[in-house]
């Protein structure tokens, strides 16, 4: 048996990112005061001189992907046109969930909406116009914008991966634009900067979530808010989060992932029918409406002829940490979405995510507001405005079996803390060994380690504020290289359409209709058997190969460079190299089905439980045809039929 690689690391990548890594938390660790003055002033002339940015690019994100999905770009695959998904729908949502937002919900889900509602951009606090706003400006911020960055980013990375068969990280997005340099410095340059990115950007947030969890016991069971007892919270969960990931993504993300979403679900049905319900319904409803009907206007707003903090404290903080963490989440999302159509990825991704963060936002934010507004509830917004990692747990203190649904809302923290600690150590650890998968433990037992030791240097460093700006800060360089892989995704998309538009019907059936030459027959026989695998494996060997092999002799002759293989299989390959534009593929495999039952009538030979086609794939993937029974003449007009439209498509294409 073969034995397991003992490393896959890309070895400039990986030293690479540790020391600058290293270097960095050592700068906030040793100088913590000098590094949030550096990074405070680095964000101010951010959102002063080049905030625009920010908003021209999220804008253009968003209506990138949606352009994509509904134009014909989004009957193209994430992988060969024969390829499945990995996942269940219902895995793969839950998945997208926990890995995009998180901890975010738990936060923010109470404290934003009531922190707009007390101190809103523009007019006065507190009033029925306030709380609409806030609900409308919470909407603008973890709606469609947020997931549009996330799934662009996620587009490009499965679609050159799967699609072109390039390494599933962030280097492959420039090949349309430098080519085959991707694996060269400028490559590794990408990766690091992904890798230093995700790190960051995981252990703020796990900064956030212990936080959040050290309030919650204190508020519970009056565990002291410390220093000591969150570095003891970062070292546990973090331990979990390292189970996690040995486990791998299929049982220990995949898991965790459906655990949480149960919980939230929970959760959120608890406060839903305990809390006002019609109201809630009734804001979602105008909620939604206010958000759709007011986005040109809300997305370009600078508030230029008002100007304020506001936008920097919030939209383009939001932005910008959006744009940080695309790198994480985007790999993340690709990794678990080979074999979806485009159309498909993006309504998933878009949608079905916005749509269950903005109901949850209704469900807790209008229910605090409504509190505040109408239930005479004052002391849940000063709380809040005090403290607002307490925001849940205040806001919870205000129903039945408080106790109980605040234990669930710690749980769904520490899961939401370990979920994003250990897709972020596999993100990391696929990025830092060049897109190979599956990795040593090893490997990545040291990238979920270094997030908690990160976080936990932060803590006791006071730094986790300014590494949260740098992290803000990396965003904007890579905005403009995000644009430029937007550019050539586009690029390559168009060429794959075309290919696809200029395929003809392909057949599903002999060609041979003669009736002189009985050729009807051979056609009817073909359709009500179903051979058994030697057949069709002898097939391919007696007919398949030699016209495989016909067409090989010829095109050398002409002087090409042209191979015939055969695959373990038994699958037969010709290929025809163009060299410098794309090479011309023909394929044929045989490939199982379950057997119908209405062939035990007529074929009592073959009593199998399956039968098998002998199907054609091309570079693209499988055609879904069978050319099972062809002759081989038949056989060699196919190809040549294939290779003529390819010709076409590169005529097309120059």
């Amino acid at each position: 048996m073969q034995e397991k690689p003992t490393s896959t690391l890309n070895p400039p990548v990986f030293f690479g990112s540790a020391a600058l890594i290293f270097a960095l938390v050592l700068y906030s660790v040793v100088l913590p005061e000098q590094a949030q003055v550096v990074f405070g002033e680095l964000q101010s002339w951010i959102i002063t001189n080049v905030g625009w940015i920010y908003i021209l690019a999220v804008a253009g994100i968003l209506l990138t992907v949606v352009l994509v999905a509904v134009s014909r770009f989004g009957d193209i695959k994430l992988g060969p046109d024969h390829s499945e998904p990995d996942y269940r729908r219902p895995t793969w949502f839950a998945m997208l969930f926990s890995a995009g937002m998180g901890i975010g919900l738990m936060f923010f889900g109470v404290a934003e909406p009531v922190m707009h509602f007390l101190d809103p951009p523009a007019g006065e606090g507190g009033t029925a116009a306030a709380a609409r706003d806030a609900m409308r400006i919470t909407f603008f911020h973890w709606g469609l914008h947020a997931w549009a960055i996330y799934a662009i980013v996620a587009l490009i990375l499965a679609y050159f991966s799967y699609r072109h068969r390039l390494p599933l990280t962030l280097r492959s997005a420039l090949y349309p634009l430098i080519g085959d340099r991707i694996y060269g410095p400028i490559g590794h340059a990408v990766d690091i900067f992904a890798i230093i990115s995700t790190l960051l950007g995981v252990a703020t947030s796990l900064g956030l979530g212990v936080s959040q969890i050290n309030t919650g016991l204190n508020h519970l069971y009056g565990l002291p808010i410390s220093v000591p007892v969150q570095v003891g919270l970062i070292v546990a969960t973090t331990a979990l989060a390292t189970v996690s990931v040995v486990t791998g993504l299929d049982k220990g993300v995949r898991r965790l992932s459906e655990v949480n979403l149960i919980l939230a679900v929970i959760l959120l049905a608890f406060v839903l029918i305990a809390g006002p319900t019609v109201f809630i319904l009734q804001t979602f409803v105008q909620n939604t409406g206010g958000y759709l009907s007011n986005l040109v206007n809300t997305t370009f707003n600078l508030y230029a002829y008002e100007p304020n903090d506001w936008i920097g404290g919030w939209t383009l903080f939001y932005w910008g940490w959006w744009l940080a963490w695309s790198p994480f989440v985007g790999l993340f999302i690709a990794r678990i979405s080979r074999g979806r159509t485009i159309r498909e990825f993006v309504t998933g991704v878009l949608l079905v995510p916005t749509g269950f963060t903005l109901f949850w936002m209704t469900v807790f934010g209008d229910t605090a507001i409504h509190m505040i507004l109408w239930g005479q509830v004052e002391g849940l917004g000063q709380a809040i405005e005090a403290n607002s990692a307490l925001a849940l747990f205040a806001f919870l203190e205000e129903f039945p079996f408080a106790s109980v649904f605040s234990l669930i809302a710690i749980l769904m923290v520490v899961v939401f803390f370990v979920t994003s600690a250990d897709s972020g150590a596999l993100v990391v650890d696929l990025l830092a060994s060049g897109g190979v998968s599956p990795t040593p433990v090893w490997q990545r037992l040291f990238w979920a380690t270094s997030m908690g030791v990160v976080a936990i240097a932060l803590l006791l460093a006071d730094g986790l504020t300014a590494l949260q700006t740098a992290t803000i800060a990396s965003a904007l360089p890579f905005t403009l290289v995000l644009m430029l892989c937007i550019v050539g995704l586009l690029k390559a998309l168009r060429l794959d359409a075309t290919k696809r538009d200029l395929r003809y019907q392909t057949p599903t059936t002999s060609p041979t209709t003669s009736t002189a030459s009985g050729g009807w027959r051979r056609r009817l026989h073909n359709m009500v058997r179903f051979p058994n695998e030697p057949e069709v494996e002898r097939f391919l060997t007696e007919v398949v190969q030699p016209a495989c092999e016909a067409i090989n002799g010829e095109f050398d002759a002409e002087g090409f460079e042209t191979r015939v293989s055969r695959g373990e299989d038994s699958r037969v390959r010709l290929e025809i190299l163009h060299q410098g534009e794309t090479d011309f593929v023909y394929e044929v495999r045989p490939r199982a089905y379950e057997r119908p039952s209405l062939t035990s009538v007529n074929d009592d030979e073959n009593t199998a439980d399956e039968y098998y086609r002998a199907e054609v794939y091309l570079n693209e993937g499988g055609q879904n045809y069978d050319v099972m029974g062809w002759s081989r003449d038949e056989v060699i007009g196919d190809i040549l039929d294939q290779y003529e439209r390819h010709m076409h498509f590169l005529h097309v294409v120059r």
